[in-house]
């Protein structure tokens, strides 16, 4: 036996959280389209990113998490201690 739980096994357990945090998140992009200037923020690198983390979120594979997590690092600097 390998010790994994079954997808739908997963999915009972998270289902409610992720439901949350999609609906938190469409939240947040609702208040900043409604906002004053939404306009200046459509422009702003973060939203960018927001918005590439979503895509993220749709395509497949087993690295999503990395990815995004990636999206949103610095590249590695091996000088930085020096800085």
């Amino acid at each position: 036996m390998t010790g994994l739980k079954s997808a739908p096994d997963v999915l009972d357990q998270v289902f409610l959280e992720m439901r949350a945090k999609l609906l938190e998140v469409g939240a947040s992009l609702d208040r900043i389209h409604r906002s004053d200037r939404a306009a200046d923020a459509a422009k702003d690198p973060r939203l960018g990113q927001i918005c590439e983390g979503i895509a993220i979120l749709n395509s497949g594979g087993f690295d999503r998490a990395e990815r995004i997590q990636m999206l949103f690092s610095d590249a590695y600097d091996s000088n930085w201690m020096k800085k």
